[in-house]
């Protein structure tokens, strides 16, 4: 029986010393990421930080089933999902070029420009079609350039 705890808990350290690599190498693109979403000023941002956290605590709560799946996108798929979730608590930006948009013009621009991720992959992240994701971040653009 202390072969299987020692076994297990080697592996659970094996596991924790994994997911702290992917943290400390992510958690910074992640929070950055969480920011231009909550639109909060980067040195203030305890929106952001909660929901980088919460999507952290998501993938290291499957990082045993991943499989191959890159942790650092599974981890952006369940900050957006959790940004999409609550968006109507972040509806009113708090400052920055990115509070004008709505939190799904938002969510797309910060996905496709920001995160670079591919207008297909970001119209299944968010159940929209590629037409939609397309004309949204190219009006959003437009209103960007505008404003700047």
């Amino acid at each position: 029986m202390g072969e299987r705890r020692t076994g297990h808990s080697g592996q659970d350290a094996y596991r924790n010393r994994e997911f702290d690599a992917f943290v400390a190498g992510a958690a910074g693109r992640l929070l950055h990421t969480a920011t231009l979403l909550t639109t909060e000023p980067a040195h203030r941002n305890p929106r952001a930080q909660a929901l980088l956290t919460a999507a952290l605590a998501h993938t290291y709560a499957h990082w045993d089933r991943l499989r191959g799946e890159d942790p650092y996108d599974v981890t952006r798929a369940a900050l957006a999902l959790r940004f999409a979730r609550t968006a109507w608590r972040h509806h009113r930006g708090l400052g920055g070029l990115l509070s004008a948009l709505t939190p799904q013009e938002r969510l797309i621009v910060v996905l496709r420009l920001y995160e670079g991720v591919a207008e297909e992959q970001t119209a299944a992240l968010l159940g929209l079609s590629e037409d939609r994701v397309r004309a949204v971040c190219a009006r959003c653009v437009t209103a960007l350039g505008a404003a700047s």
